[in-house]
């Protein structure tokens, strides 16, 4: 049943079961046009912008948990790469969004998380009921700087090689140390990273 829900979408078990799985999902498209109507003494002109989604060419697996009531009971969904958004928790991924964790309906199903949900979370953030308070603080008082700290967050840990790799080695990118900040490297290093 969930293969048939799910077609279009690339969906990976987690322990063989279906209550736990995770799910690649694209950002979304932003397709809000800008018309400006320039009056001249004799001429109309017409300026059309069409402005590029912030998280457009993203890919992000999606931990999703179905409890034993669904679809009664909403599903618990978290990005597992990183992601910045103020309605993203930075450190576990889980998301605040009202339609899941508090108006969910058993009309919704898991399409309308990944088509019309996330999509539009992640279109339209809400920085008045952040789980990221640098990110809803750094929207509101300076939306350009949030902007490019977006697409830095979508170039470093959105792309497809983030995903297939583990949560632990897509942490282990945060914070590259320098050999010198680490005290230089010996013989005595910890069992387990082979030298490259």
């Amino acid at each position: 049943m969930l293969s048939r829900m799910m077609s279009d979408y690339t969906v990976e078990t987690i322990n063989d079961g279906l209550n736990e799985f995770n799910v690649e999902f694209h950002g979304p498209k932003e397709s809000t046009f800008l018309i400006l109507r320039i009056l001249f003494p004799h001429n109309v002109i017409y300026v059309c912008n069409v402005f590029m989604g912030l998280y457009e060419g993203g890919i992000w697996k999606v931990r999703v948990e179905l409890p034993d009531a669904y679809p009664y009971k909403s599903p618990s969904i978290g990005f597992v790469n990183k992601i910045y958004h103020p309605n993203v928790d930075e450190l576990s991924g889980s998301v605040c969004l009202d339609v899941i964790n508090q108006s969910w309906s058993p009309m919704f199903d898991l399409l309308n998380v990944f088509e019309v949900f996330l999509p539009q979370l992640l279109l339209y953030p809400n920085p008045s009921d952040p789980l990221n308070g640098d990110a809803a603080s750094l929207m509101m008082k300076d939306r350009k700087q949030y902007d490019q700290k977006v697409k830095e967050y979508c170039e470093r840990y959105a792309k497809r090689e983030n995903i297939s790799n583990s949560t632990a080695e897509v942490d282990s990118g945060d914070e590259e140390i320098s050999e010198e900040e680490s005290g230089g490297s010996s013989d005595d290093d910890i069992a387990g990273h082979a030298d490259p």
